[in-house]
């Protein structure tokens, strides 16, 4: 059994913004049920380019008004300075403490002019650009990748990389999620190689569709090992089937993790609270 006290410590949860009416009230259902699990926080990513920051920013400050902790993603890409400037600030009025702090994906058609056309183009910068605003008021989450990210020249080029991002001011660090607890045990050891030692928190996706999460798998660069590939795929459309196995298989993993140090689990829910729920409860029981 796992000390749920030392999990909550740091586990945390990832929505997306809502797009619709709908998708709002269906996000405040699976926000109660998962809020009962008392997470550290909870986190709201936004759209390539920062495209659904309006969104962001409304579930961060419905979250924060709910009386829970709120994390917004915060992109650079197709930011400036003044646009970044008055989202921190407002932020800080609401009392927001915490802030996920990424590089961002550029958007479809998103060309070289455009890129180049805006003030930050690295995380590193934007981290820095935040503690020069704001001192120590945020907790900054930046973001690793166990696997490499996919558009890093190399596994030394991307460990670089996320050096300079804590370098720059980063207090933690939220992983890519994997499948594989052996890639994130040797990204551990390899950060604290170079002299790193903030924490590392492990990003964990429920498994509950494979055709989403090999899409999903594709787009990113996290690996599905073969043998989780080629016994997904023999269930077909048995989704129940596929629920049962990837809970049994991610709930595994994360107890390897928890035992081998990692110091919390941060859960991709896709707005769906029954598989980390169950994942949690088999955690704590």
């Amino acid at each position: 059994m796992t000390n749920p006290t030392s999990v909550q410590q740091n586990f945390s949860i990832e929505f997306f913004p809502p797009r619709t009416p709908e998708g709002v009230e269906k996000l405040r259902a699976v926000r109660a049920q998962l809020a009962a699990l008392k997470p550290a926080y909870f986190s709201v990513t936004f759209g390539a380019g920062g495209s659904t920051q309006a969104g962001t920013r409304d579930t961060v400050l419905e979250i924060r008004k709910e009386g829970h902790e709120a994390a917004p993603h915060l992109s650079c890409i197709g930011r400036s300075r003044d646009e970044l400037r008055a989202i921190l600030k407002e932020y800080r009025e609401h009392g927001i403490r915490r802030v996920v702090a990424l590089r961002g994906d550029l958007p479809s058609g998103y060309g070289a002019v455009g890129h180049e056309a805006g003030e930050f183009h690295h995380a590193n910068e934007l981290i820095e650009f935040i503690r020069a605003e704001t001192g120590d008021w945020f907790h900054i989450e930046t973001a690793a990748y166990p696997e490499m990210h996919p558009q890093a020249k190399s596994p030394q080029d991307d460990l670089q990389n996320f050096v300079r991002k804590v370098k720059a001011g980063a207090n933690s660090a939220i992983t890519q999620y994997f499948y594989n607890a052996d890639a994130y045990f040797r990204f551990v050891d390899e950060v604290r190689a170079a002299g790193v030692e903030v924490p590392v928190v492990a990003g964990i996706m429920p498994i509950t569709n494979y055709t989403q999460l090999t899409r999903f798998s594709d787009m990113c660069g996290a690996e599905i090992p073969r043998w989780i590939r080629l016994k997904l795929a023999s269930f077909g459309d048995d989704t129940e089937s596929i629920r049962a196995f990837g809970l049994d298989v991610v709930t595994a993993m994360c107890e390897r993790l928890l035992a081998g140090g990692a110091p919390g689990l941060h859960f991709y829910t896709l707005n769906q609270a029954a598989a980390t729920t169950a994942i949690w409860q088999r955690l704590v029981r």
